[in-house]
């Protein structure tokens, strides 16, 4: 089963690698990370994981991410109700006489156009997994040119009622 991970880090130099270090020295495997800063003030950073395990490898890798020194707290968000997005940058063959129809596939979802030259346009795209993945199989027979593709972030919700 996937699971999204979200850990808390100390913003240090080879905060990254010392996780990525220690899925290699545990024969996991990690499908998607994305990190980024979380705050100016505090000095933290975000990382997300997207890992693919069943019970006991979930369990495993969120003890030895417990471990790291730099981490400072590991949640499994795919327990919780969450909002996860990726992003994509996708580049098509488009010639103008293609990009109004082009254009209408896009604006099905909800894509922002990026860049555009003679021969190709770029778009950007938000959204779930399956989303994007349709987005990329229309845009196929265009034929493209280049996919950039982030991995999933997520958030947990809040609690739509307070106790």
């Amino acid at each position: 089963m996937k699971h999204i991970i979200n850990l808390e880090v100390a913003n240090t130099i080879g905060v990254v690698a010392r996780v990525t270090g220690m899925f290699t020295a545990r024969g996991f495997n990690i499908e998607s990370i994305s990190a980024g800063r979380a705050s100016m003030e505090d000095g933290s950073a975000n990382v997300t994981l997207v890992v693919r395990g069943d019970d006991w490898v979930i369990e495993q890798v969120t003890k030895q991410l417990n471990k790291l020194i730099d981490v400072i707290r590991v949640s499994d968000v795919t327990e919780s109700d969450f909002v996860g997005r990726e992003l994509l940058l996708i580049k098509i063959n488009c010639p103008p006489a293609k990009r109004t129809e082009v254009s209408m596939i896009t604006n099905i979802f909800r894509a922002k156009v990026v860049d555009i030259s003679n021969r190709s346009m770029t778009f950007e795209l938000t959204g779930i997994d399956a989303k994007i993945t349709a987005f990329i199989e229309t845009l196929r027979p265009y034929g493209i040119k280049e996919i950039s593709r982030s991995g999933t972030i997520a958030m947990v919700r809040d609690s739509q009622y307070k106790s």
